[in-house]
């Protein structure tokens, strides 16, 4: 048996656009997206601080050192630039390993989403 557990978490980044005119996806700084450990085209939740929507999409890559967090297509129209959001992945695994399995937490600086 396996069991979804918290993998990674962007906690509190600010949004830096909305693009609806796009295939779809959000895109994270580069530099964002190694520090957690999250890869490109990786499932991600989306949690809106601001108004406690939660969405479903997949990671494309930003700009490196940007502070980019662009929501794209659909998903364009349940932020809006400017919200905090928290990016969340997860994984699968046995209890077992889930038992022992430390997932990657960053806390970025809400005004650059820059790593202090």
């Amino acid at each position: 048996m396996t069991i979804e557990v918290l993998k990674s978490k962007i906690h509190r980044v600010t949004v830096t656009g909305a693009e609806l005119d796009y295939i779809g996806s959000i895109a994270i700084d580069r530099t964002l997206m190694d520090a957690a450990n999250i890869v490109v085209g990786e499932k991600v939740q989306v949690v809106n601080v601001n108004n406690g929507e939660r969405l479903e999409t997949y990671v494309i890559e930003g700009v490196k050192n940007a502070g980019e967090i662009t929501l794209n297509g659909p998903a364009a129209r349940r932020v809006q630039k400017g919200d905090i959001i928290i990016i969340i992945s997860y994984a699968s695994m046995s209890i077992d390993k889930a038992k022992d399995f430390c997932p990657k937490l960053i806390f970025p600086d809400t005004a650059t989403n820059s790593l202090v």
